[in-house]
Formats: structure tokens, sequence, C-alpha cells
């Protein structure tokens, strides 16, 4: 049987991550991918694996999700957006199908969370886990806004519950070209994020019971500090246990770190702007 929901999955030259990507969502009714402009065969792989496509050029995740929303044609009132690069578990299919029949009224999404993949391993220790993001909800009661390179929920009429099964993030499997042009964007994003937001940063905020709340605080306060990419690397490789992960955690530590620098330096490109023109 079918669930009666839509998912959403936003892609871009995505045909090789589709191939993967949809056929976990066989339990779905309604799937739509919406399309920014690919070059090869995104849409032809959607249709092939029972897609629906739709063209909109992508502006940010946010846009791109609430764009879908209201002008994709969705069937259902329950979305469930993706990208492209993630897989929905059988586990966590079946998940959805006992929680999201009972959901009340007063049930604005669902937060779910993500195993980072490199090629076919779990990054068990060295990637952050669990990180929840609102990524199944009622489409009437929520919309998002850009936050950095990312989304977050603008307005929710309404309570959001956890599910308890991950999807799995297949952040490489492009290619390290690819990640890094992309991480290349995201530093720029998250550079003139941290650059605009700095001021007085609460220590209530870092000891928030809300683990949303209390991550993006630690994460603003991490940007204060001096040496900031050898801390990540330490983080990452020896306070989360990354050495566990072998020659895969030793990897991604290091693209951590080399991330970090990149936001670093552009922090400070962005500073050095801002006096030149006083």
């Amino acid at each position: 049987m079918t669930l009666p929901l839509s998912v959403v999955v936003l892609a871009r030259d995505e045909a090789k991550n589709l191939a993967r990507c949809l056929p976990s969502l066989s339990f779905a009714e309604d799937i739509v991918v919406v399309d920014d402009r690919s070059a090869d065969r995104t849409a032809e792989v959607a249709v092939a694996h029972g897609a629906r496509v739709v063209h909109h050029e992508m502006v940010s995740f946010a846009d791109q999700r609430n764009w879908a929303m209201q002008n994709a044609g969705l069937k259902h009132s329950w979305v469930l957006h993706l990208d492209a690069d993630e897989v929905v578990t059988p586990e966590l299919a079946r998940e959805l199908a006992e929680r999201l029949p009972s959901a009340s009224a007063g049930t604005a999404g669902f937060q779910l969370a993500r195993k980072t993949m490199l090629g076919e391993r779990w990054l068990r220790f060295s990637a952050t886990y669990p990180v929840y993001v609102p990524r199944l909800v009622h489409r009437e009661r929520v919309s998002f806004e850009a936050f950095g390179h990312g989304e977050r929920v603008a307005r929710a009429d309404g309570a959001f519950e956890y599910l308890k099964n991950p999807c799995l993030h297949y952040n490489f499997s492009k290619g390290w070209a690819d990640w890094f042009e992309r991480h290349n964007r995201y530093s720029t994003h998250e550079a003139e994020r941290i650059v605009s937001a700095q001021g007085v940063l609460g220590i209530g905020e870092c000891l928030s019971f809300d683990p949303v709340q209390r991550r993006a605080a630690l994460r603003r306060l991490s940007y204060r500090l001096p040496c900031r990419a050898f801390f990540r690397f330490g983080y990452v490789y020896f306070l989360r246990l990354g050495f566990l992960d072998g020659r895969d955690g030793w990897t991604y530590a290091r693209l951590q770190a080399i991330y970090e620098t990149m936001i670093t330096l552009k922090i400070r490109e962005l500073h050095k702007m801002a006096k030149d023109i006083l």
C-alpha cells in the first residue's frame, strides 16, 4: 500500500543520485522532482522511476521547497522534502506508515535525522549524528526561510515531532570536485550569515534544552575561537572518535577542517571589505 504523501526531491544534474533515491520512495503516492536547469538525464531518469518533473530555477533551498509546496501541484498536504542524494530506508518508510495516519491537527511536521555516508559506509563516529532537520511537513502549516546554505522553519502552525529512523545522506556521491565546488559556495553563505549575525551571544542559548537552538548557539560561539580549523579536526577525529571510522574518518575530519578554513578566510575578507568601505 502507498501512503497519501507527496515527496519533493530537489535536483540539478542528479541523474546518478536519482537512480538511487527514487526507488526508495515507492511507498509514496506522489513523487515530484523539482529540476533546476539540469544538463544531464535528470528529467529522463525521474520519469523512468514514476516521478513527475517540474522545472524551477533555484534561488535557495528554502525558496525551492516553498515554491514546490505552493506551485508544483502536489496531491497531498503532507510533504516529505528530500535532496537527490538522500535515500529513505525501509525502516523509515515503515515508521512513516505508522506515524503519519495518526498525526494530529496540532502537528506541523516531523524532524528527521540523516546518516552521512562516504561511499557505502556510514560515518558512525566522525559525522555528527543525530542532527535533526524539519523535512516532513504539512504544507498548510509550515514555510521555510534561508539560513546559511540551508534552510530553517520560518512559520510553524503547530508542534514538531521526531522520527526515530533516519534517512541516508550520500553527501560525497558526485565526487570530490563537486564537493569542493559546493562547499566553496556554502562557505560564502556561512561567512555572510556569521558576519551579519555577530553580536551578543547569551549563555542561555548555549545551554538551551532545545537541541537545534543549542547546536546553533555553540556553532556561533565556535566562530569566535582562534584556530577553528585545528579544533574542528580535533573534535571530529579525537573527541567524536572519528579515528574509529578508519581512513574514511581521517578523510572526513580533514574535509571539515578545510571547510572551516574556507569560512574563516571569507569572514576575514568580509571584515576587511567593510573596513575599506568605512
